[in-house]
């Protein structure tokens, strides 16, 4: 995973899993993608503005609670490092 987006060439390293989170209520509808680092951090891009990072948070829970407030729904399943590696 290769990327010309610093926040994202880091991540690329050691990067545990991914998500897709969408705002349903848009339309067309709003993409965030929720990657988490194997130490727990977690940091939220949108890759319709060249995957810059939106927010980063410490860990998982927080990730998905501002998710969750913001109304986004997350798309079913998880994309694992250790699947793609």
């Amino acid at each position: 995973m290769l990327s010309h987006v610093p926040a994202l060439a880091e991540l690329a390293k050691t990067w545990k899993f991914l998500e897709l989170w969408v705002d349903p209520v848009l339309f067309p509808p709003k993409i965030l993608m929720l990657i988490c680092d194997q130490d727990g951090t977690c940091g939220i891009f949108n890759p319709t503005s060249d995957y810059k990072l939106v927010v980063a948070h410490s860990n998982y829970q927080a990730a998905q609670e501002w998710l969750l407030e913001d109304e986004y729904e997350r798309v079913k399943g998880q994309l694992l490092a250790e699947e793609v590696m």
